[in-house]
């Protein structure tokens, strides 16, 4: 069988310390084809992976035939990168959050579907066996029709979103570019676009919810051009209401294990799910479920979007946990998000 060509566009921090390692553990199914990223780090990039093209220039990943695609650029450019890996027949992985806008997502979430492609979203949450067992619990138990949905989350990003450096020890093309984060022009915000799409991600997988309204609140610190917190009241489409709320915390904060924390009251049950604590608790009334989760369960790995995307891509009977269509209805929350705080006024979400 023929090896998978693989394209990379916007080979940051991320895609080098995640996307490409783990790629990587795939070389006899997967052939590292080309690369596009700005700077000098370039060249460093396509030698120490083995790419045969690297450009500048993302069309010249496009141009040099690709099975599969990371789209790893600034959240601004993932549309137009996306959109036309996936016009040239490629599967893609995106990361988060999709866009900025929703109606950008949802055209690549039609266009996937339409050539028959797979969109696979950088959600990796969703893909940790104590979370894919927290949804088949949902899936099979449930908890009726969800009527209240709460959700928090902490993490290390303060010094990130404020340019002020983040990961000193890392290496030097595992350094996110500061303005990928904190230029708003880059990234569409801060916290909530680049953390609380997880949170969204994982709690909108695993309810099914969908967003109808938001009022938010976003506060910003250290001179920064981005919010470093956010307060959200939500309401849904099924009439369910809710909270989403985060904050940057300092570097060094709990390692690699997030805080990041939701509780789901159903009218037939509660789900609490809390990674921090790694505990996934589906109650009905006599029927109390406890997952048996160990320490280290719900630590961060991203290694289940790329591996999702070789095994779709190569027509494997494998689930996509986090797909286009979830992606979109991340975003569209966010952006009523960052309108509503704007405003001051709740905004509806835009479809």
């Amino acid at each position: 069988m023929a090896k998978l060509r693989l394209g990379v566009i916007g080979a940051g921090s991320w895609a080098v310390a995640s996307h490409l390692p783990n790629l990587a553990k795939r070389r006899d199914e997967v052939d590292f084809v080309a690369v596009a990223r700005k700077g000098e780090l370039l060249r460093k990039v396509a030698d120490d992976w083995g790419f045969q093209v690297a450009s500048e220039d993302f069309r010249d990943v496009i141009a040099a035939g690709i099975d599969i695609c990371v789209v790893a650029s600034p959240t601004a450019f993932h549309h137009e990168h996306a959109k036309a890996a996936l016009e040239a027949g490629a599967h893609v992985l995106i990361e988060k959050p999709v866009t900025v806008e929703p109606a950008e997502t949802w055209e690549l979430v039609r266009l996937a579907e339409s050539k028959g492609l797979h969109l696979v979203c950088s959600f990796g949450w969703n893909f940790l066996p104590m979370l894919v067992e927290a949804k088949r619990l949902m899936e099979e138990k449930g908890i009726g029709e969800v009527e209240h949905l709460v959700v928090h989350m902490s993490s290390a990003t303060r010094e990130l979103l404020s340019a002020q450096g983040a990961y000193p020890d890392a290496a030097p093309d595992a350094v996110p570019e500061s303005q990928t984060w904190a230029d708003p022009k880059l990234s569409g915000g801060g916290y909530a676009q680049a953390q609380l799409s997880h949170a969204l991600g994982l709690s909108l997988w695993l309810t099914g919810l969908r967003g109808e309204s938001v009022f938010a609140l976003m506060s910003t610190i250290l001179d920064s051009s981005v919010e470093h917190y956010d307060a959200c009241a939500l309401r849904f489409a099924n009439g369910a209401i809710g909270t989403l709320a985060g904050g940057s915390a300092h570097l060094g904060y709990d390692g690699n294990k997030h805080e990041l924390a939701l509780r789901a009251i159903g009218s037939e049950g509660h789900l609490l799910c809390d990674l921090q604590r790694e505990a996934v608790w589906v109650y009905r009334p006599g029927d109390d479920t406890r997952l048996p989760v160990r320490h280290g369960d719900a630590a961060y790995n991203d290694d289940g979007p790329p591996n999702a995307l070789v095994d779709l891509a190569l027509g494997r009977d494998v689930r996509n946990y986090a797909p286009g269509e979830l992606g979109a209805r991340t975003v569209e929350i966010l952006e009523a998000a960052y309108r509503s705080a704007a405003s001051g006024k709740l905004e509806a979400v835009r479809r």
